[in-house]
């Protein structure tokens, strides 16, 4: 159990890490002071004194006000962790830890370390948001780490592009073999009640001519076709630059670079999660070949994926990790094919495709359980258990 000054020093040390600043600009006689003066100082000290927010400020009395006490703290984690179930982070999008999340990370960090096990299963929320922080900060020495027991994952066996292609040769075959079948036992009947009314001998047992195969087989290849993904283009992209739309509340514009000559536009309902400079200079994934259009006026040329939870109340862009390229095109261990140049919205192929799509326990976005692969690795998302769309 930590004293309170031992919490102002954990305080001022990891804001001064995350803020790349020597520790040193904060005496040790301030420690005196409470924790919203030594943050008002060291964000003076980082040439922002002026430039805080009221719900940093909240989060600041919130962990001034944290008690020692372990049955005290514990009640005030079960309000933190009702705080974080409908969301990655305290402030911001989820991409990196605030400044909030860090103060308050390094005010309840020991509290939390010394529950018992039982009170620490009914905190999992904070306990996700902890481990969150702690592989996206570097806070070796400062804090102890903590250790959770994540479920084990194992990537969905695929089969090699030449047995799903043996499959689909094997069902196809079968189609065929069925509707030959179906059509023989048609001329069968046929050819007995003609020879019952002319008093012919029926001919029943003679082999009709084969029907043609190939409609019905095609037919089973584009059905196939029609809910596979890699009809999709789906590439990494980066947004150059996002604002408002000129005439929807809910709706943001976004120029995104995919590495081609020019910039793509895209209209996302993403207003309501993220502002424009929120979104600037964040890599997201997303469908290229859709067919351009304009929602409220404005011409949109692709689709940002996003995963959210139920709600929905958090929703955010799949994130591709910081190895892929611009532009890359996103792919899925086992399955192969060309996208489509435009997809035709009257095939509604879009729509027989997205319900395959959603996060995994770990936030991996997958196709039917594949994941979304890049040269980097897969992208991901701090929602587990998400729709994408």
């Amino acid at each position: 159990m930590a004293s309170v000054d031992s919490r102002k020093k954990s305080v001022v040390l990891a804001l001064c890490k995350y803020l790349s600043l020597d520790p040193s600009v904060v005496p040790a006689e301030s420690l005196d002071s409470d924790i919203k003066s030594l943050y008002l100082k060291i964000k003076a000290e980082n040439g922002h004194g002026d430039n805080h927010s009221d719900e940093v400020l909240k989060w600041v009395a919130f962990a001034e006000s944290f008690p020692v006490a372990n049955d005290a703290c514990f009640e005030n984690l079960k309000r933190l962790n009702d705080e974080l179930s409908g969301k990655s982070v305290l402030l911001g999008n989820g991409l990196k830890p605030s400044e909030a999340d860090v103060i308050v990370y390094s005010a309840i960090h020991s509290s939390l370390i010394n529950l018992s096990d039982t009170n620490k299963e009914k905190l999992s929320h904070v306990l996700r948001w902890m481990d969150f922080i702690q592989h996206k900060q570097e806070f070796v020495g400062l804090f102890e780490k903590i250790s959770l027991q994540k479920p084990g994952f194992e990537p969905p066996v695929t089969k090699p592009v030449g047995v799903v292609e043996a499959d689909l040769k094997s069902k196809t075959e079968q189609s065929i073999k069925n509707v030959n079948k179906s059509e023989i036992e048609l001329c069968k009947d046929k050819n007995k009640t003609e020879g019952k009314a002319t008093g012919r001998k029926s001919t029943g047992d003679k082999e009709p001519t084969k029907v043609k195969a190939k409609p019905a087989e095609k037919e089973v290849v584009e059905k196939e076709n029609e809910v596979s993904v890699s009809l999709l283009n789906i590439q990494v992209g980066l947004i150059c630059k996002a604002w408002k739309h000129p005439s929807a509340d809910s709706l943001l514009v976004e120029e995104i670079d995919v590495g081609e000559a020019k910039l793509r536009q895209v209209v996302s309902g993403l207003a309501k999660y993220f502002s424009p400079d929120e979104l600037t200079n964040r890599r997201v994934v997303l469908i290229t070949n859709v067919k351009p259009g304009k929602l409220r006026d404005v011409v949109s040329e692709g689709l940002v994926l996003c995963a959210s939870n139920e709600g929905p109340t958090v929703v955010e862009p799949l994130l591709p990790p910081e190895g892929a390229k611009i532009g890359e095109r996103i792919s899925f261990s086992g399955i192969e094919g060309k996208p489509e140049d435009v997809l035709n919205p009257k095939k509604k192929q879009l729509e027989k495709i997205t319900p395959h799509l959603f996060t995994d326990d770990k936030g991996v976005a997958t196709f039917k359980g594949i994941p979304f692969m890049t040269s980097g690795g897969p992208c991901t998302s701090s929602i587990p258990r998400a729709t994408i769309k």
